[in-house]
């Protein structure tokens, strides 16, 4: 298996008693329960670690009490009534739904940011309280907030693998709010959201947030030099991303509503744009918006919403900024209602960076093929080298492994390999070269010739067969000696089955 996607530690066993205590409720029903329930533990370990230290500092003057003390820490308040310890002395009592119902309405009374976030459904008959306490229980086993556990991201680990595992048991349902970790880190890695803006129109649970800032601590930079919008229009989703970054300390500004029919960011020119769209979306409501001012090279189609997605991100693009964001593989060469005049007009403003056709199975929702774009605003700007006129196409179809029986994984080798080749390519050292089958430097004469098509496999050719260095002849020998001896084994295999039909009465 793989080592940038499930963990072979404790989250696998926690999700396996997690999973085991769900007994027949829906997965997207479950999903809620439980990440509320692993949201209270973390944000109460993290004010009882924090309320002991202000104990231990009383006599220089602390006061447990004062909230400052938390909000500094980046603490959230917890009272008396939602603190862990209170939730497990009352695991076992028939009204334990109430009491966490409580719990998070008194959390959201006392931190403002999470005001109309937090799941307060636990009461409901329909959930098995027996079996809540048993969750409850299971999750007091592990430490989340505490110093140590956030130092080793416990919970961030947990929360990415919960939501991977929710989005695999809901199928379909599950991609809306999960976008799989190896496409959101090649699309992190690809475009290196170091400094700026970064948005995301459609952000599901936040995953492409989660991932920039665990990018930018990795590279050693500080996660205060960037400033995170996003938008969801599931309302549902929208609470698990705003948990999700809260989870983590990162401050988004995080918009609830339809990215298309009420932009709630659209002043906003952002200097990174990472996206997951849902794919030939076709009850987006085009009819509503056919003279909409982000329809720059092209009115999309009312059945699809594959190139308002694109045009949505170009129009919210800084002078100097790059999206990356995923696409099915028909946006890419399309040419009905529209959308092939709509690709040539955005090739022709030299706005297409890099393409790259990803393998199959690699998402939860869908078995449709997709694709990743990179549009550039600027591709003569002085931060890389010169690109005008030149597309980079990335052919990934052959890379990734299996994770289970229907899903695939891009590795963390295969991810430095890709985005590796991109950065050589656009000039931020390394030597770039055309490689057949895998990657090609195209003009845009060159995709002129082939109709605006922007599918890799057309311009990057097929790799070339190693030669086994065995001699034509000595290998046609030793074949025709095989086909000889399969095909007596063939006329002993029909005398065999002739016979045995013969035995119980029918003749051939």
């Amino acid at each position: 298996m793989s080592n940038n996607g499930a963990h072979l530690g404790f989250e696998q066993k926690l999700w396996k008693a997690a999973d085991k205590l769900r007994s027949n409720m829906d997965a997207a029903e479950y999903k809620h329960v439980v990440l509320g329930s692993i949201f209270l533990k973390y944000i109460s370990d993290s004010f009882e670690e924090r309320h002991e230290q202000i104990q231990e500092q009383v006599s220089e003057g602390a006061d447990p009490e004062d909230r400052d003390e938390y909000s500094m820490e980046n603490v959230f308040w917890v009272p008396g009534k939602a603190r862990w310890s209170y939730l497990q002395k009352n695991a076992k009592q028939p009204e334990i739904g109430k009491i966490i119902d409580d719990a998070m309405e008194l959390i959201e009374k006392e931190n403002p940011s999470l005001k109309g976030v937090l799941p307060k459904d636990y009461a409901r008959p329909t959930l098995d309280k027996r079996r809540l306490g048993e969750l409850i229980d299971l999750i007091g086993t592990i430490g989340l907030g505490d110093y140590e556990s956030r130092s080793e991201d416990i919970l961030g680990r947990v929360y990415e693998y919960f939501l991977g595992e929710f989005a695999s048991a809901e199928g379909k349902k599950g991609g809306q709010f999960y976008t799989p970790k190896s496409i959101v880190k090649l699309l992190v890695e690809m475009i290196e959201p170091y400094k700026g803006r970064v948005y995301d129109p459609c952000c599901g649970s936040s995953g492409m947030f989660v991932q920039s800032e665990g990018f930018i601590r990795a590279h050693n930079g500080r996660i205060d030099d960037i400033h995170i919008f996003g938008q969801e229009s599931n309302p549902t989703t929208w609470k698990l991303s705003k948990m999700n970054l809260a989870i983590r300390g990162i401050d988004g500004n995080i918009q609830l509503g339809d990215s298309f029919h009420n932009d709630l960011h659209k002043d906003l020119k952002a200097d990174f744009i990472l996206a997951n769209p849902p794919f030939n979306m076709s009850d987006w409501g085009g009819e509503h918006l056919r003279d909409d001012a982000r329809w720059k090279y092209g009115v999309p189609p009312v059945g699809n919403a594959n190139f308002a997605w694109v045009q949505h991100k170009i129009h919210h693009l800084a002078p100097h900024g790059i999206a990356g964001f995923v696409l099915s593989n028909g946006s890419m060469s399309s040419n009905t209602s529209n959308e092939g005049e709509i690709r040539k007009n955005i090739v022709e403003a030299d706005l297409v960076d890099c393409m790259i056709a990803l393998p199959s199975q690699l998402f939860y929702n869908t078995m449709i093929p997709a694709c990743l774009w990179f549009i550039s605003r600027d591709k003569t700007n002085n931060k890389f080298r010169d690109r005008s006129g030149e597309i980079l196409f990335i052919d990934a179809r052959n890379m990734g492994e299996m994770i289970d029986r229907r899903h695939r994984e891009l590795t963390d080798v295969e991810i430095k390999k890709i985005s590796g080749t991109y950065h050589a390519w656009r000039g931020e050292g390394g030597k770039y070269e055309d490689v057949l089958g895998f990657c090609k430097s195209a003009t845009l004469e060159e995709v002129r010739k082939q109709g605006h098509i922007l599918t890799p496999g057309r311009y990057v050719g097929f790799p070339e067969e190693e030669d086994d260095g065995i001699p034509f002849e000595e290998k046609m020998k030793e074949l025709t000696v095989q086909l000889k001896e399969q095909m007596e084994e063939g006329k002993k295999l029909d005398e065999v089955i002739k016979k045995n039909l013969e035995d119980i009465g029918y003749e051939i």
